[in-house]
């Protein structure tokens, strides 16, 4: 199935090359455009998209604003979405707000094409199509395989995740945002903010924390609806 999307930007030079780019992936269905995000808001009340591509810096409300406007924020109904502006400074924002991919103007057709791939892949993971077995992770100057069913936990230590393996830990430079793009989100689960756990891995589970191969893991207060979901799966 295509990808549907609409794109907001108050430029409306922006809207057309966006529209030019869109017409040529294959895979997506650009529904609409907008110059006014609070229609695009109003419209998304009513419509349905997997995607938004939206510019930061507009007048009266910012792209970042728009994210915790829209209908459905916090579920899976939620749009994914691709920030596109000429400023480079809201990058680390953006991918805070769990980015797909940020596109710095101009930007060029194949740099579309990489960001909607990338949007697709994790469209894929959502609807459980394509369900990978491993993952790659760079260690260092090198890409290193893992192997899902292998995987215990992810801890974030800074700017940095740790991947806990029943013989040894990966560590490696992203975000736990990234990380869990790449992860099947039926079989992994973010239960804090510095904790994603493999769900068939966990053996003990209370209010406060979980125990995954002898690894006691704290429940975050803000994840405690994460948590009641791994409850109905295990039961």
């Amino acid at each position: 199935m295509p990808l549907t999307a609409i794109a907001i930007d108050d430029e409306p030079q922006a809207l057309e090359v966006i529209k030019l780019h869109a017409a040529k992936v294959p895979f997506l269905d650009l529904k609409a455009t907008f110059t006014d995000a609070f229609d695009a808001i109003a419209w998304l009340q009513t419509n349905r998209v997997d995607l938004l591509f939206l510019d930061i810096k507009m007048p009266d409300i910012s792209g970042v604003e728009v994210v915790k406007c829209l209908p459905g924020r916090g579920t899976a109904k939620v749009p994914m979405i691709i920030f596109t502006t000429a400023y480079s400074d809201y990058a680390v924002e953006g991918f805070e707000l769990d980015a797909v991919d940020y596109l710095l103007k101009p930007f060029s057709l194949a740099r579309f094409l990489k960001a909607c791939t990338k949007a697709l892949d994790i469209q894929a993971l959502r609807t459980g199509n394509n369900v990978p077995d491993s993952i790659f992770v760079k260690t260092g100057y090198e890409d290193e395989k893992v192997m899902l069913d292998e995987l215990l936990y992810v801890e974030a230590d800074g700017n940095y995740l740790s991947l806990v393996l029943p013989t040894r830990k990966l560590l490696t430079r992203q975000t736990m945002t990234d990380l869990l793009q790449l992860l099947p989100p039926d079989q992994f689960v973010r239960v804090h903010r510095s904790y994603c756990v493999a769900v068939n891995k966990i053996t003990k589970l209370s209010r406060q924390d979980i125990t995954v191969a002898g690894y006691v893991i704290p429940i975050g207060a803000s994840y405690e609806e994460a948590v009641a979901g791994i409850k109905a799966k295990l039961h």
